[in-house]
């Protein structure tokens, strides 16, 4: 059970042939294949990612530069906490709502109708007797139409290569001071959750980027023939671990990933 990136990488050699087989392949080599089974591993597995809420303080310099940056977003589990940090977003999904109509003040309409009538639904409470639960439904989505007019929710543009968050709006709409909510993607980080290490998918991943490794690495000498009659057969061994790539990716696009989010409008 690999629980860490040197476990992971001497699971992958033994599962190619070490030590009964020298696997031709440098550990810094390994290191990098290990790197990029990673990066794929959070772009394309659900148990690479989760889904979080940041909360961030609007400041004066989020103000001037018109975004936000999202390295400087803390841990969503706090400032001593382990969870992912703004430096591991992936996608952000949207912007909680904000605003006079994101208030629920007890003179918000809202607030009123919990009051009043909420209770009173079906119970015969007050002049709800009548209304039932259906009227109050109708009434909820009629406020939510009216919120969707007036103010609807911001238009986002952000990029994990720039890690900046912009926010399509007037920034004077919103004070210094106060948080905006932030719901995104990000990765897990594999050294705190080291249980990626031992996902079955990705330690079939990992053993086939090293073997085509392997392959390249000995390429350069295919034919040539070694004492005992041996002969290097480099290309075909980074011909089978091909193979075995797009298969397992196709694993990932087909069983693991994420669906996609359907978009109306």
């Amino acid at each position: 059970m690999p629980n860490s990136r040197e476990s992971l990488i001497e699971y992958s050699f033994k599962r190619l042939g070490a030590p009964v087989i020298e696997i031709n392949v440098d550990y810094t080599q390994a290191e990098d294949r290990l790197d990029d089974a990673l990066e794929f591993f959070r772009e394309r597995h659900f148990d690479g990612v989760e889904r979080v809420f940041f909360s961030h303080l609007v400041t004066e310099e989020d103000k001037k530069n018109k975004y936000i940056s999202t390295n400087d977003i803390g841990p969503v589990n706090g400032p001593t906490g382990d969870g992912p940090k703004g430096s591991d977003i992936l996608t952000v999904l949207k912007i909680f709502q904000f605003g006079q109509f994101s208030s629920s003040n007890m003179f918000d309409i809202r607030y009123q109708l919990a009051l009043s009538d909420y209770f009173g639904v079906n119970r015969g409470l007050n002049a709800a007797v009548s209304q039932g639960l259906a009227s109050y439904d109708q009434t909820k989505r009629y406020i939510n139409m009216i919120e969707d007019f007036f103010q609807p929710e911001k238009a986002l543009r952000f990029s994990k290569v720039t890690n900046k968050l912009h926010v399509d709006m007037k920034w004077s709409e919103i004070a210094t001071g106060e948080y905006l909510v932030i719901e995104a993607y990000a990765a897990l980080n594999e050294n705190t959750y080291t249980e990626i290490f031992d996902d079955r998918l990705l330690k079939e991943y990992v053993t086939a980027l090293i073997k085509k490794q392997w392959g390249a690495n000995l390429s350069k000498y295919d034919g040539v023939q070694m004492p005992g009659g041996v002969v290097l057969r480099g290309g075909q061994i980074q011909a089978e671990a091909d193979r075995e790539i797009d298969q397992i990716e196709q694993k990932f696009f087909s069983q693991y990933e994420l669906p996609v989010d359907f978009m109306t409008g």
